[in-house]
């Protein structure tokens, strides 16, 4: 009979463990599912967090403008709407908060030659590209886009480039561009790649955007620099930048150069250097 009680007294102790330990698996469960849960929306706010944190802090770095009220005006352009729905003239109102200023004489443009472009504008002084103004420094390399229905900012599920015309990005690069060629004026130069069989392309912005807004009353002359490489068999008596200089508007003199790559970046290691003698 004692045997029977200490069985029976076993067998209940057993029971317990078992549901304590069920019942403590389900709360470790319970726990990690509240956890990742959280950890999920807060990465979800975090990225549109860092999102409008990035923009503020470039901003920033430009004296003499209110970038709360930008980047305001910046959301009305994307936020609750369908993606691929945003087209340019939803950019206007940012444009006008943040106007392009001319700079005569030393505007510089690109088409195929982001790097070396770059490269030189930031080890020299003289010319500024549209990623060095406000907005375009500001969104340089960024991804964003709205939803329907929601007030938030997206930086991945996005269309991208080519998925739809009137994505917000491509929207706004295409209207960005129009603005910075509006405010060109005086010698306006631009680099082009040697490197490819057709260094104009009018499919290309500065071809179908660009160079279309520049205004024989405020520019002066274009001047092509085209960054070859050895080898090349791209110069300037390409059929292409013939067809450049018909887009021009009458009275925009035309001139191009050839220039190495290599003569472009031992010119940027030599700020001594005046920069019309780089090419």
């Amino acid at each position: 009979m004692e045997g029977e009680c200490r069985r029976g007294k076993e067998k209940k102790r057993r029971r317990r463990c078992i549901i304590f330990c069920v019942v403590a698996v389900l709360l470790v469960f319970i726990i990690l599912a509240v956890v990742l849960g959280l950890t999920l929306r807060g990465k979800t706010l975090h990225t549109s967090d860092t999102f409008q944190g990035t923009f503020i802090a470039r901003c920033e770095k430009f004296s003499g403008y209110d970038c709360q009220k930008i980047w305001g005006v910046f959301q009305q352009a994307y936020v609750g709407r369908d993606p691929c729905n945003v087209p340019v003239e939803e950019y206007n109102p940012l444009i006008d908060a943040a106007p392009f200023k001319p700079a005569c004489n030393r505007m510089m443009f690109w088409s195929k030659t982001k790097d070396v472009v770059h490269d030189f504008t930031e080890k020299r002084d003289c010319f500024g590209t549209l990623e060095e103004t406000l907005l375009g420094s500001v969104l340089d390399g960024l991804t964003w886009c709205g939803k329907e229905g929601s007030s938030e900012t997206f930086t991945t599920g996005c269309p991208r480039w080519t998925d739809c015309e009137n994505n917000p990005v491509r929207s706004f690069w295409n209207r960005a561009s129009a603005g910075f060629a509006d405010a060109a004026c005086g010698d306006v130069t631009a680099m082009l790649n040697g490197s490819i069989p057709t260094p104009f392309s009018p499919a290309s912005i500065f071809g179908s955007i660009e160079v279309k807004r520049f205004n024989s009353t405020r520019v002066k002359s274009l001047n092509i620099v085209l960054v070859t490489q050895d080898n090349d068999v791209t110069n300037c008596t390409n059929p292409s930048l013939n067809d450049l200089q018909k887009e021009l508007d009458t009275g925009i003199k035309y001139n191009c150069k050839e220039v190495a790559i290599s003569q472009i970046q031992e010119c940027s290691s030599h700020p001594e250097k005046p920069c019309g003698a780089c090419w």
